[in-house]
């Protein structure tokens, strides 16, 4: 049974996510402020989590720093604030998606199923979970990556950009599919977000980042990965 934490300061808006989860089986934990939510996270070990950003204590990004410290669960933020600037640096944090209040259940409800789908490890690439390019190897069930013997570092949406691209290895991925696979189902034209954080992927894992081999753009289409 999947376990839900909710984050959230609004009793009303806590109650009627509960009902809602507990009657379609969710196991669900709630907290009212931020501190309360670092603690369940670490006691309950939820399999995703509904952040609101206004909370009484911390900010959600905050608490979304502290879980990115040592869990990947997806992170699904639920907040009133609506400027692109708060959405993005949300999402740098390690956000997974970003719902505006107020939201629609069965849109939220969706974006809910489609994060914890993302975060289960998948029949990988043609039944591999490890995949090894000889320069490096990714890990698709540890979500690691090592290079020359050294984990290397990624930050979730950098991971789960690599992810998506080596679970369709030797196959284009779309711009638009990219974006909705990995910041969400509203994102669909900000090929700007791709192209920084594709160049970091580069510069992390190529052997030569300005003239990648493993991580190959095709002009207006998309990105392919090579192993």
């Amino acid at each position: 049974m999947t376990r839900v934490l909710v984050v959230d300061d609004e009793p009303q808006i806590v109650r009627a996510l509960v009902i809602n989860l507990r009657a379609r089986a969710y196991e669900v934990d709630a907290a009212h402020d931020g501190a309360t939510a670092l603690k369940l996270a670490a006691a309950r070990h939820p399999d995703v989590v509904v952040l609101d950003l206004g909370l009484p204590d911390l900010d959600g990004v905050e608490v979304i720093r502290g879980l990115r410290g040592w869990t990947r669960v997806p992170i699904l933020v639920l907040s009133a604030r609506h400027s692109s600037d708060e959405k993005v640096e949300a999402l740098d944090a390690g956000a997974d998606d970003y719902v505006t209040k107020p939201f629609g259940m069965d849109e939220l409800l969706a974006r809910l199923r489609a994060a914890v789908r993302r975060a289960e490890p998948a029949g990988g690439v043609e039944g591999d979970v490890i995949v090894d390019t000889g320069e490096f190897t990714v890990d698709l069930a540890a979500k690691k990556v090592n290079r020359a013997g050294k984990d290397v570092r990624l930050t979730p949406t950098e991971w789960h950009l690599l992810e998506v691209l080596v679970r369709n290895s030797g196959r284009l991925v779309g711009q638009k599919q990219l974006l909705q696979e990995v910041w969400g189902p509203s994102y669909g034209t900000e090929t700007n977000y791709l192209r920084v954080y594709m160049a970091q992927l580069r510069r992390k894992l190529e052997a030569d980042p300005s003239h990648p081999k493993h991580f190959v753009t095709e002009p207006g289409m998309g990105y392919r990965f090579e192993k």
